[in-house]
């Protein structure tokens, strides 16, 4: 009988070296030692190893190397003594960091910084062909301006092409005088321009589906929060679905949408969308724009929070900023505390309370507070009539006779600028109405 072969064993995970940063004119979200110890469960998701971690604080970053040329002898001794295959940053290097620290330390060690390490997380977890794309275009718009000949022929080896656009995939044609850098940079130029294209028509595929939602007057939920708040795990509850959850950073990528019955059987449909986090890369916001903007068009917005975190009023804060900046921020919202099951010292949270007195406390995860949770989403969108004053053009009929009939007229003015209505409307409407609001 022969001996058995040796069982497959699964590739040894890579080593990583975290650096952190801090300005001591800016301070950031979080403090240094919490932001790196969210770097670390970043790099666990990437399938990275933390086998140690350095910080310093300047009053400016290095032009040269971010960090200060005596920090730099001292990573590079630490990176020798621990073998660490990788060297992840907490910030977005500019290229001319990224170029002279690839000098620094050589070929054998990468460098990595935070927007790069959440790209990679975001493409291991995009399913969908949106998701890809997004992704791929978030990658490639990073990648660009870094491209040295030592990152040449990305067009071949990054995201899921497949060769669709052009020459990408193939073997590009060289000009007079051209070098294989130039080569590569107008092949990834051509990429991004087929990606914008094909996120159009995603973004024109989602304009008209919201349209038919609009029609239909069922009212859309979005579930907004930090990544790993419980968003995924609150929509499982609430609707019976089985979005994959795990206890890990952007464990859930592509939005989902599910069917929500409230009391008095009123209906609404709730979606989860992508996890938020301090930093967020300005190139993923840019690509995510047709899936961010679900929250955006969004009736009401249900803002996760791990009442457990140390750093939650932190992350609330990061939370804020992105909806500010996709636009978001005229949608009522209304806060739910997640995770209330482990709180084995309530008053460890008690700031966290206090700074939410209106919120719902719940456990996606056990039930509890579910129903008390369903009741202020139905008493938001269906039973609290909200004060307004709008003007509205005479192009908007469908707002004008909506608000007739679904919401409490007290005045009604005509002039050459368009309808001004004041009244009440319930307030699963305020967000439609909010871009004709008077001051």
């Amino acid at each position: 009988m022969s001996p058995k072969s040796p069982l497959p064993t699964s590739r040894p995970r890579e080593r990583a070296f975290l650096v952190g940063m801090e300005l001591r004119s800016e301070k950031g979200l979080l403090p240094l030692e919490d932001s790196l110890a969210e770097l670390a469960m970043l790099a666990d998701t990437a399938g990275l190893d933390v086998v140690g971690r350095v910080t310093q604080r300047l009053n400016t970053p290095n032009p040269k190397t971010f960090i200060g040329s005596g920090k730099v002898e001292e990573l590079k001794f630490l990176v020798e003594e621990t073998q660490a295959d990788v060297i992840l940053f907490d910030d977005e290097l500019s290229p001319r960091h990224q170029r002279e620290l690839e000098r620094v330390f050589g070929e054998q060690v990468r460098i990595i910084d935070r927007t790069a390490l959440i790209l990679d997380i975001f493409a291991l977890h995009a399913h969908t062909r949106e998701g890809a794309l997004q992704v791929e275009l978030a990658q490639y718009e990073y990648r660009l301006p870094r491209l040295t000949r030592a990152w040449t022929h990305l067009a071949r080896q990054a995201g899921g092409g497949g060769g669709r656009a052009g020459s990408v995939g193939g073997v590009g044609l060289r000009g007079p005088g051209e070098t294989q850098l130039e080569v590569d940079r107008r092949d990834i130029r051509r990429r991004i321009d087929y990606l914008k294209r094909e996120l159009e028509k995603v973004r024109a595929h989602r304009q008209r589906y919201r349209s038919k939602r609009r029609k239909a007057r069922l009212p859309v939920v979005a579930l907004v929060g930090y990544t790993n708040a419980g968003k995924s795990t609150l929509l499982n509850r609430l609707s019976g679905a089985d979005v994959y959850v795990a206890d890990q950073l952007f464990a859930t990528l592509d939005p989902t949408t599910r069917r929500v019955e409230l009391p008095g059987g009123h209906l609404a449909l709730f979606t989860d969308t992508v996890g938020f986090i301090q930093k967020l890369p300005t190139s993923l916001v840019a690509a995510f724009r047709a899936t961010l903007e679900e929250i955006a068009d969004a009736d009401l917005l249900l803002h996760v929070i791990d009442v457990t975190h140390p750093n939650a009023l932190a992350q609330a804060e990061a939370v804020h900023e992105t909806l500010r900046g996709i636009g978001a921020e005229h949608v009522p919202a209304l806060v739910v505390l997640n995770k209330i099951d482990r709180l084995e010292n309530p008053a460890a949270a008690q700031g966290t309370m206090d700074a939410f007195p209106r919120a719902v406390a719940v456990s996606a995860l056990r039930g509890i507070g579910i129903e008390a949770l369903l009741d202020a989403v139905g008493e938001q969108l269906y039973e609290r009539y909200v004060p307004v004053e709008v003007r509205l053009p005479y192009e908007e009929g469908a707002l004008i006779a909506m608000f007739h009939e679904l919401g409490q007229v007290e005045q009604v003015e005509h002039d050459r600028r368009g309808v001004f209505i004041r009244g009440r409307l319930p307030g699963r409407l305020l967000a439609r109405y909010a871009p004709f609001e008077e001051n």
